[in-house]
């Protein structure tokens, strides 16, 4: 920004959860006033992710398909679990989707991931989803970092005003804003696959049976005459025991989501410090559920702005060139 470059910030949706009653509009006029040309929601990125996953599911032939969002466990597996990496879902993460849109929207400016996770700094750097010496995400700051931030400019929340949404880049939608909590991904995924396979609406979107804080969980979800075995675990234990599960044939799951971080997004290593006390979690958690009710629109495909996305630039759902720009490799490293 000092060289008079343009910085757009993607910001994670998992920020309901620390500002109650502050919406995204009032946040990117923090931004702006921090000097940012402007900021989009990265469950707008989660929202195109979650169609991707939708048809890795349906084209599966009842092969297991982790999800790739946790950068964490992308590097788990990598690392210690290469057995399982035909499963893990070659997609990008909505971090990197998102960015990609700014950077498609406004050719020449800077990107800024603002989130909970420390993991996205490694991330930013891998050389699969760099042009050159170009990356899609310029830089990660954590929302801790982002508070200090705030803190140093003086910046107070109840003295912004809320700014316009950033053009294409609107309002996401509930399905979207669930990503930040433990099986919101797989939850956000089922609410689209739904009316997708049935042509039906789907009139009651909370799949309780894939919420909750235990620490492996299995739900099944009725999608037509499918019957989904879907698997969940979230912190790093619960997850090598669920892989160890998949590696050895254990586990019979359609769909598995797993997140590093306890409890998901929301308790992630960049977030403010709870230091122990489970109610903070709870409350983060109940905060992203309540955001999802709140918003008018809560099924990933029924997002104008996503739709308006596919017309103007991926032009339409599965397409080739959105194969192209979500799709990425994983492999085994050291």
């Amino acid at each position: 920004m000092a060289k008079g470059e343009d910085v757009y910030v993607s910001l994670a949706p998992s920020y309901v959860a620390n500002y109650k009653n502050i919406s995204f509009a009032t946040m990117e006029d923090a931004f702006r006033k921090l000097g940012f040309a402007g900021a989009g929601e990265t469950a707008l990125g989660a929202t195109i992710v979650t169609e991707k996953y939708d048809d890795l599911v349906d084209k599966s032939n009842g092969k297991v398909i982790i999800s790739s969002c946790c950068h964490s466990v992308n590097l788990l597996i990598q690392k210690h679990f290469p057995e399982c990496l035909d499963h893990l879902a070659p997609v990008l993460s909505p971090m990197q989707a998102h960015c990609q849109m700014l950077k498609a929207e406004h050719p020449g400016a800077k990107t800024v991931f603002v989130g909970p996770c420390i993991a996205k700094k490694e991330e930013a750097e891998r050389p699969e989803l760099s042009n050159s010496d170009m990356h899609d995400v310029d830089l990660v700051m954590s929302t801790r970092e982002f508070a200090y931030m705030m803190q140093y400019t003086g910046i107070e929340f109840d003295k912004l005003e809320e700014s316009e949404f950033d053009s294409l880049m609107g309002e996401s939608t509930g399905a979207a804003v669930i990503f930040g909590t433990t099986g919101g991904v797989i939850e956000a995924a089922v609410r689209t696959a739904y009316e997708w396979v049935t042509g039906e609406t789907l009139e009651k979107v909370e799949f309780e049976q894939l919420r909750g804080l235990d620490g492996i969980r299995s739900g099944k979800v009725q999608v037509g005459d499918l019957e989904l075995n879907i698997g969940i675990a979230h912190g790093l234990g619960n997850a090598r025991k669920l892989l160890d599960g998949v590696r050895d044939g254990t586990y019979d799951f359609q769909a598995i989501e797993i997140m590093a971080c306890p409890g998901g997004c929301i308790n992630g290593g960049g977030q403010p410090y709870h230091r122990g006390d489970s109610s903070i979690l709870e409350a983060r958690k109940n905060a992203i559920y309540q955001a999802d009710k709140d918003l008018p629109i809560r099924k990933s495909h029924l997002n104008p702005s996503i739709q308006k996305i596919y017309e103007e630039f991926l032009g339409k759902p599965n397409s080739e060139i959105a194969h192209k720009l979500l799709h990425t490799t994983y492999c085994a490293k050291k």
